[in-house]
């Protein structure tokens, strides 16, 4: 009994700590996108118009407006670029599901080949084939995974990837206009918020990712300054030039 109980328990071991995290929720990347896309893309437009030594009152619009064009034009994106593929993966579904009705044992030889090129014995792999064949809906999921490698019942939601792009630019965009909304006088708070905003953004989509928070923080830093700097110099550029 001892020895079944040693030997159980690094299974339960295994299956309580052997779990992994969402990666085809559809929310992720937009989410991680927008956020950085909104920091990124306000604090250079915001800089740029500052660089050219216009009024406090044009930056804060400036903006504001990069703010609410820049969330409504990232969900609109997300929104036709995920449901457009979930079209596509659906037709291909289509396709495979008339398929598998027309063609049934052409469709099982097929699965059991597949079987047989990853290793699996000819006799057995006939016979799993033959097995999974005889639920329709099982096999259409077997197919689509197989062959064009996604999962019917997880396809990313075009909803899910519009409200979080759109929500995570306008977070992100506001960064660098909060402190003209608080009552600001000067650009570089905007741009001490903004940065530290990136530095924040990525050490977070790290923890996500498994890789280093520092570097990938200082990542974000670096190109969200470079940003800025380019274009607080191209509007200083132009602004002499006016």
């Amino acid at each position: 009994m001892s020895i079944i109980e040693t030997e159980a328990a690094p299974h339960v071991a295994h299956r309580d700590n052997h779990t992994h995290r969402d990666v085809n929720g559809g929310w992720l990347r937009p989410a991680v996108f927008g956020a950085m896309d909104g920091l990124v893309s306000n604090l250079a437009l915001m800089t740029g118009v500052a660089g050219g030594a216009v009024a406090q009152q044009t930056i804060v619009i400036t903006g504001l407006a990069g703010l609410a064009a820049g969330a409504f034009s990232m969900a609109a994106g997300e929104y036709t670029s995920v449901a457009s593929q979930r079209e596509l993966v659906e037709a291909e579904l289509d396709i495979e599901r008339r398929e598998l009705r027309k063609h049934p044992v052409d469709e099982m030889e097929e699965l059991a080949a597949l079987y047989v090129a990853r290793g699996v014995e000819p006799r057995l792999a006939r016979e799993v084939a033959m097995q999974l064949s005889r639920d329709p809906e099982q096999a259409l999921e077997i197919h689509a995974r197989e062959e064009l490698g996604i999962d019917p019942d997880d396809l990313p939601s075009p909803l899910v990837a519009a409200a979080s792009s759109f929500g995570s630019f306008a977070l992100g965009a506001l960064l660098p206009v909060l402190p003209y909304l608080l009552g600001a006088t000067a650009l570089w708070p905007a741009v001490l918020l903004a940065l530290a905003g990136l530095f924040a953004c990525g050490a977070l989509v790290a923890r996500v990712t498994a890789r280093s928070w520092w570097y990938s923080g200082l990542r974000q830093l670096a190109l969200g300054g470079a940003a800025a700097a380019v274009t607080y110099a191209l509007g200083s550029a132009f602004g002499a030039m006016l």
